[in-house]
């Protein structure tokens, strides 16, 4: 089946894009995130998201402009400590946010991909993570039920991707891509560069193409880098 489309926004509009969805937006950090999916959210104008990803971007990049916008309405993430309109909006009451534990947010995903209802950790036991939630003593440690997570959308990014929708990711862009292609009802990816099907390596693939609705070859990826750390020329 050839799964591929033109644009991000011709995969959004296809995959029925509308206000007060709850979408993956896959990546760690700035590193892998679907930018240009990101971008054709911004000017498709949709509201009232709820997006769940690790981080929220920066100020002027990734999702971060989506919050400059006020598209997003609740942010279900990990690590937020890189944007400054996230900080306002939260403190202002005007932007609702899940702060979940790094780990716990990649196993939800997993979970919610693999069709696994809740599951039991001993992250955030005795925490103000754990409150309202069950908590269950297994051998004589405590551990707090989490819920698995889906979502209406999922948006990837890969690294190359073949026109059934198999994906191969680069490095640290496998944090969070994989598991969310497997954890939204429908999956958009793009990817750097697009092949035929057949040429890549079936033992390399990372995200077959059986759960990948539509796949784009994207284009003007800024990659930028979040902390960029110098140290003086032949130190050690």
């Amino acid at each position: 089946m050839n799964k591929v489309v033109a644009t991000a926004a011709e995969a959004l509009e296809s995959a029925g894009l509308r206000d007060g969805m709850t979408i993956m937006a896959g990546g760690f950090g700035l590193c892998g995130i679907p930018e240009n999916c990101i971008a054709a959210i911004r000017a498709l104008g949709v509201r009232d998201l709820t997006i769940i990803s690790n981080n929220c971007g920066v100020d002027d990049f990734g999702l971060g402009i989506l919050l400059a916008t006020r598209q997003i309405r609740k942010m279900v993430s990990s690590y937020v400590g890189e944007n400054a309109e996230f900080e306002r909006q939260f403190l202002a009451g005007e932007l609702e946010v899940d702060l979940v534990p790094q780990g716990t947010l990649a196993e939800r995903i997993r979970a919610g991909g693999a069709g696994i209802p809740a599951f039991y950790t001993p992250t955030g036991v005795g925490t103000v993570v754990a409150e309202g939630k069950e908590i269950r003593d297994f051998d004589g440690r405590m551990y707090v039920m989490e819920r698995g997570l889906r979502a209406d959308l999922s948006i990837v990014k890969a690294d190359v991707g073949d026109h059934s929708g198999n994906c191969i990711y680069r490095k640290t862009a496998r944090n969070f891509n994989p598991m969310m292609a497997t954890a939204g009802e429908t999956c958009i990816v793009e990817v750097e560069r697009l092949v035929p099907t057949g040429q890549l390596d079936a033992d390399q693939i990372h995200t077959p193409g059986i759960f990948v609705d539509y796949i784009l070859e994207g284009s003007n990826y800024e990659k930028r880098i979040e902390q960029r750390t110098n140290r003086p020329a032949g130190s050690a």
